[in-house]
């Protein structure tokens, strides 16, 4: 139906045909259309992109971009490095927990493509492999009532426990058989998961993980896009888009947030994927130890750079190692107004750190 202002209005259950089933409430903007244009677009330019650019390294870098910025919005401190270190096995000095909710991350994330989006039965396994040993009752619906505070003020007061499994059932029923766009039944889905927060713990990360279940159900590409990364950046947008739409009465104002969370993650998919893999082409043997010493480390002076990557000869080392990462852009100096200071130390850049990764 047109409302007065030309927009389009989809919350009319009430004048659904068939009043026996559930349509999320929802209110159709001319943004939504334009959002959904621009992203197919930026989608079927990131398809387009030649093989060689997906590499199994830039997928996983991905994806751990993916897990560690879905932890910290739930107040997980591990860094970047801190989780490629755990996922690569190796010792990280951080929280048992922490540490727990990586490698759950990692392995639910590698489950995805077995699921489908509107089984519970995999909706459930999904919650058992993310939550395994962080709480007791992983893999069930919750058995109690659960409100969401932001400090010491309530937000948003679930439905009771009694409710959940017809809730999740009409949600599961509803994306098994809606004819909407997928970008907006991914968004819209992801708003009603938390609308009903059916787990004692770890909504919010499986809220992320089945929209982004739905979306690569869709379109493959997108099961790699680290949207978990944008929406971290706009924690405080994600937060109070969740509390209008809880005020609304309709998932609206969530949906847009969503989508242009979406759009900007593509954004920087398309910018980042060419240049890291023609940088990557640059990087010698030598330079990637250089990258892979400089990993998860505070900046280090030339002398302890050597030690790390066992040379002795301070010219070799500068030709070979050094003076390469500086000029694509790898490493940085700390002083670079002074670079013959005897306190001079080197970090990985932004696009080293990317690229690190990778090895």
């Amino acid at each position: 139906m047109l409302q007065g202002s030309g927009i389009m209005s989809a919350s009319v259950a009430s004048l659904d045909e068939d009043m026996s089933r559930y349509q999320p409430p929802l209110t159709l903007t001319t943004r939504m259309l334009t959002l959904i244009a621009g992203i197919s677009e930026q989608i079927g330019q990131l398809t387009a992109v030649d093989e060689r650019l997906q590499t199994p390294q830039l997928r996983r870098s991905n994806r751990i971009r993916t897990i560690q910025a879905s932890l910290a919005i739930e107040n997980n401190t591990l860094s970047i490095e801190q989780v490629t270190a755990v996922l690569a096995g190796r010792r990280v000095l951080g929280l048992p927990r922490e540490i727990q909710e990586v490698r759950n991350a990692f392995a639910a994330y590698e489950a995805m493509p077995e699921w489908r989006s509107s089984s519970q039965s995999d909706l459930l396994r999904a919650h058992e492999l993310l939550m395994g040993g962080l709480i007791d009752d992983c893999g069930q619906f919750r058995r109690a009532g659960v409100g969401i505070y932001r400090g010491e003020k309530l937000v948003h007061m679930a439905p009771p426990p009694s409710r959940v499994a017809h809730l999740m059932d009409d949600l599961l029923a509803w994306l098994s058989e809606s004819d909407w766009h997928p970008l907006i039944v991914s968004c819209v889905f992801h708003y009603e998961f938390e609308f009903i927060h059916p787990f004692a713990d770890g909504n919010g990360r499986m809220g992320r993980l089945w929209q982004t279940l739905i979306l690569s159900q869709w379109r493959p590409v997108l099961a790699y896009l680290p949207v978990e990364a944008v929406i971290r950046e706009q924690q405080d947008a994600y937060y109070a888009a969740l509390s209008a739409a809880d005020q609304l009465a309709e998932s609206t104002p969530f949906v847009e947030f969503m989508l242009q969370a979406l759009s900007v993650a593509l954004g920087e998919a398309a910018r980042s994927e060419p240049t890291t893999d023609q940088v990557t082409d640059q990087v010698t043997d030598q330079v990637a130890k250089l990258l892979i010493a400089l990993r998860g480390t505070a900046p280090l002076k030339v002398n302890d750079l050597m030690a790390e990557v066992g040379l002795a000869h301070k010219a070799t080392f500068r030709a070979n190692y050094l003076k390469p990462a500086l000029a694509v852009g790898l490493i940085e100096m700390t002083d670079p107004d002074s670079p013959r200071s005897p306190v001079q130390r080197y970090r990985l850049t932004e696009l080293g750190e990317r690229t690190a990764v990778r090895y």
